[in-house]
């Protein structure tokens, strides 16, 4: 890991883009990420959820120069990948081509991300596919209980909401809607482009300028995040559904990717959920039977995150299920874990994560997104050591500080 940080180089360019090279010259592949800050369902109005998705969907349906056939076309007679997609907290187009084309690529994904002309027959053809997604999602018992936990934790935050939106809000955007989030967000200052391949720091910044460059920065200050106070607090809900498995869901409000309890959260997401050998597959399912599924996950987010376990298990089995799934939670604050646990738990993180970084996608992607969420390149040799720095002790001040029956949420689909 330390080999491959010393080819990784940052740059800033006059109109405030952030360049990040990662040199691989043993490869003719270079994959290219371009992040945009202060874009994602954070920054959205309540009213309006979901416009980031729909301005990820439509955007490429047509530029000022170009249709979305002619645009097809050209990806496809490169063999390139390009797509843009959306998230929580941030906007991203990825692209993926031989070194040869990848000048070409990353010309037509700027004309793209500047240019896009909003055709108004592919905007409600997208809106269309957008509700039927959101019907879908209807029909399925997890994600019925995921979206009924997220409104208990986030109430009216835009967390609170997928990043489709809703029915209502994708309904009522407008081309207006679209070209203004454009307008407001989509800007140089808020661009951070990430490269890995074969491509020097010289190169990129040169095929940078040239493509970017004469981009200004507007004079409008930056968006910052909506003030959304959050707390947390306890709720249940259920929902009756005649089902052939039972959803179970508990959460807790926790803290955000920035905060010094972020990778003790991260650990004890592994430890608890992760794979085949952690603590709630072992105990809920492999002794004792109660969960098709189990798992728990702690999402990376720039705001306020939640903590989450759950399980799919039998109608038959829904309370003693839920009783086992609390309890499991309760045994962190009450019980530290073992040495050989604890050591068991960092081998394990340490290693996925050094794992998720062996291709050139990957590496564009881990050193853009540390630097658009605000945590620099450099933090990926911060996070193994605290990861390495966790202690027993931490562990169970953290589960006694979060996993509190007071900021308990429970969501349950099924008998």
């Amino acid at each position: 890991m330390k080999q491959n940080q010393q080819h990784i180089q940052k740059n800033t360019l006059n109109n405030g883009i952030t360049l990040i090279v990662t040199e691989n010259p043993t490869t003719e592949i270079i994959a290219g990420k371009i992040f945009l800050r202060h874009a994602g369902s954070l920054w959205e109005s309540t009213h309006q959820a979901g416009v980031f998705h729909l301005l990820a969907s439509v955007m490429s349906k047509g530029t000022n120069k170009l249709s979305s056939l002619e645009i097809a076309e050209k990806v496809e007679s490169m063999g390139a990948l390009l797509s843009i997609d959306t998230s929580s907290d941030y906007f991203l187009v990825s692209m993926k081509t031989i070194t040869d084309d990848f000048t070409e690529i990353f010309n037509l994904a700027a004309e793209i991300l500047r240019f896009p002309s909003f055709p108004e027959k592919e905007i409600e053809l997208e809106k269309k596919i957008t509700l039927q997604n959101l019907l879908s999602q209807k029909e399925q018992p997890f994600n019925i209980a995921f979206s009924q936990l997220r409104e208990m934790i986030y109430g009216q935050h835009p967390y609170s909401f997928s990043t489709l939106g809703t029915e209502k809000t994708i309904q009522d955007l407008t081309i207006a809607d679209l070209k203004y989030y454009h307008e407001k967000h989509f800007r140089p200052d808020n661009l951070v482009i990430s490269l890995a391949g074969k491509i020097d720091l010289h190169q990129a910044i040169s095929m940078v300028e040239k493509t970017f460059g004469h981009w200004k920065t507007s004079s409008i200050p930056t968006t910052e995040i909506n003030p959304y106070p959050l707390y947390a607090q306890s709720s249940y809900k259920k929902i009756e559904q005649s089902n052939q498995q039972t959803i179970i869901m508990m959460g807790y409000l926790v803290p955000e990717m920035k905060h010094p309890d972020y990778a003790t959260l991260k650990l004890l997401t592994t430890y608890l959920g992760n794979g085949l050998s952690s603590r709630l597959f072992v105990e809920l399912r492999e002794k004792r039977g109660l969960a098709y599924d189990v798992s728990s996950f702690y999402p990376t987010r720039l705001d306020k995150s939640q903590f989450v376990v759950y399980m799919g298990t039998s109608p038959d089995n829904t309370e003693i299920g839920k009783e086992g799934l609390y309890n499991e939670v309760k045994r962190l604050r009450e019980e530290k874990l073992s040495l050989e646990e604890l050591k068991t738990t960092k081998n394990k993180i340490l290693g996925q994560y050094a794992l998720g970084k062996q291709t050139n996608g990957e590496f564009a992607q881990i050193f853009g997104w540390y630097e658009t969420l605000g945590l620099g390149i450099e933090y990926d040799t911060i996070f193994p050591q605290q990861i390495t720095n966790v202690t027993l002790e931490d562990i169970q001040r953290v589960a006694n500080d979060y996993f509190q029956d007071d900021f308990l949420c429970t969501s349950i689909v099924g008998n």
